[in-house]
């Protein structure tokens, strides 16, 4: 009987465990269901989302929204401003697409476009340039110039003299206001004692569109700074990790602005003024002894060399006090990305071809072979 009892007694624990089991195998169930009801929900909310983003905001919008792209403006800016200006829903995502689609070369300029556009329409809008107003005038300003020339450009464009755009940008609380509204593009820098011109390569060289018939002296500086303030705000974390800041990097970038004869050879340039910072030698490049002397002129003789000036860099190692001319884009790059040599020289021979070397006798070599 006692056997029985026992027999009994594990019998009904076992059917314990089983529900048991089984209870745990349900609860288990229940909370996997759950969690697939859920990824499925997140993805079916996320996917919605993405549609949605790539759809028009409003299909039945065709009120004329007119949006502003400053020269100089990478993608990442223009998504920003489609998506407050309500063009696109979500920058990011129309980041991704542009990439995807592997479109860029996008235009600056002033459009009018649509809450009904798709994706596709605002791209080709902003590739193809169509303003949403022509303007009066365009100004063309090459990489190179210094202050004076661009002066020059405005006097031949605008009512403005030459010595009045000259009188703006020198006047000291002008300039000082201008830090204020600039502080990641103008530093105390700019003011130093041996600087000739505060703001000499400040204002980036490009061909700007102008909406009316004369523009203030201050709108034409304006715009000009606001393009280089897009152009080097690119740049900003690679500056702040090297510890160089922007006065450094756009008076390198001037400098070779000044000596390349070719794009490819901006990086090979930079490294041989690199390589001959890296060991106090002076970089002993013409363009700045012509600066030095104030004129231009079609040789530089062996006493020019010797003038006592800052920016004379025959006379003082390391850069010039200052940018003597206005570096473009492809200088601004080269001067951060410069090819890796050992070269410390270089000539640019009759045909303005530049011809390197790694010691002075093949320096002198160069100028026997190319230049005599």
């Amino acid at each position: 009987m006692l056997d029985e009892n026992k027999k009994q007694e594990m019998f009904n624990k076992m059917k314990e465990r089983k529900g048991e089991v089984k209870t745990v195998r349900k609860i288990v169930g229940i909370i996997a269901l759950v969690a697939l009801l859920i990824i499925a929900i997140v993805g079916l909310a996320g996917y919605s989302y993405v549609t949605s983003a790539l759809k028009p905001t409003d299909p039945e919008s065709n009120e004329k929204v007119e949006v502003e792209i400053p020269m100089g403006s990478g993608i990442t800016l223009i998504s920003t401003i489609l998506e407050d200006k309500g063009i696109v829903k979500n920058a990011q995502i129309f980041k991704y697409y542009t990439k995807f689609k592997n479109e860029s070369e996008f235009q600056a300029g002033s459009y009018a476009l649509t809450k009904s556009m798709t994706l596709d329409e605002i791209i080709e809008s902003l590739k193809t340039g169509r303003v949403y107003r022509e303007p009066v005038f365009t100004m063309t300003v090459p990489e190179g110039l210094t202050l004076e020339q661009v002066a020059d450009i405005v006097q031949k464009n605008t009512s403005h003299k030459a010595e009045d755009f000259m009188k703006k940008v020198t006047d000291a609380a002008y300039v000082e206001q201008l830090i204020t509204e600039y502080p990641d593009l103008l530093s105390e820098a700019i003011l130093k004692e041996n600087i000739r011109h505060p703001l000499e390569g400040y204002l980036y060289p490009a061909t700007y569109p102008f909406f009316e018939e004369d523009p203030s002296i201050e709108e034409i500086i304006d715009t000009m700074l606001t393009a280089m303030n897009t152009i080097v705000s690119e740049y900003t974390p690679v500056l702040e990790e090297r510890e160089t800041s922007v006065h450094e990097l756009l008076t390198f970038a001037s400098l070779l602005e000044e000596e390349a004869t070719a794009q490819t050879d901006r990086e090979t340039i930079a490294s041989v003024f690199y390589n001959r910072i890296e060991i106090d030698m002076p970089l002993q490049t013409d363009p700045t002894v012509l600066y030095a002397l104030g004129s231009h002129k079609d040789r530089v003789l062996y006493e020019d060399l010797e003038v006592d000036n800052p920016y004379n860099t025959y006379q003082n190692v390391g850069l010039p006090p200052g940018p003597i001319a206005g570096a473009g884009k492809t200088s601004i790059e080269a001067a951060l990305n410069p090819s890796q040599t050992d070269y410390l020289y270089f000539l640019a021979d009759k045909e303005g071809i530049n011809h390197f070397a790694k010691t002075y006798d093949e320096h002198l070599s160069n100028i026997e072979k190319y230049l005599r």
